[in-house]
């Protein structure tokens, strides 16, 4: 649903309870400057961006470290992991 600005502006709570149901894109110059979206609807795109975001930057980090990984997981598979055998108790 577009709807103007002024529109907005005058019928807001009517546009709140369509909000609900559906996006409504509010236009002003000719372009869409906000969009209202249900609490729901909002509360799944932050959740998405964080994990874009955290997959990002795991990503980012295993390109970054690549070769200490490796390093790593060589010294795993030729020693195994130090203290491995100890027990607490």
């Amino acid at each position: 649903m577009r709807i103007t600005a002024t529109e907005a502006k005058n019928r807001f709570g009517y546009y709140l309870g369509q909000a609900e149901r559906e996006p409504v894109h509010v236009m002003k110059n000719d372009r869409v400057a906000v969009v209202l979206v249900s609490a729901a609807r909002f509360a799944e795109l932050e959740a998405f961006e964080k994990q874009k975001s955290m997959a990002q930057r795991k990503r980012e980090f295993n390109e970054e470290y690549k070769d200490w990984i490796a390093a790593q997981h060589e010294l795993v598979e030729t020693h195994g992991v130090f203290g491995e055998n100890l027990r607490p108790w």
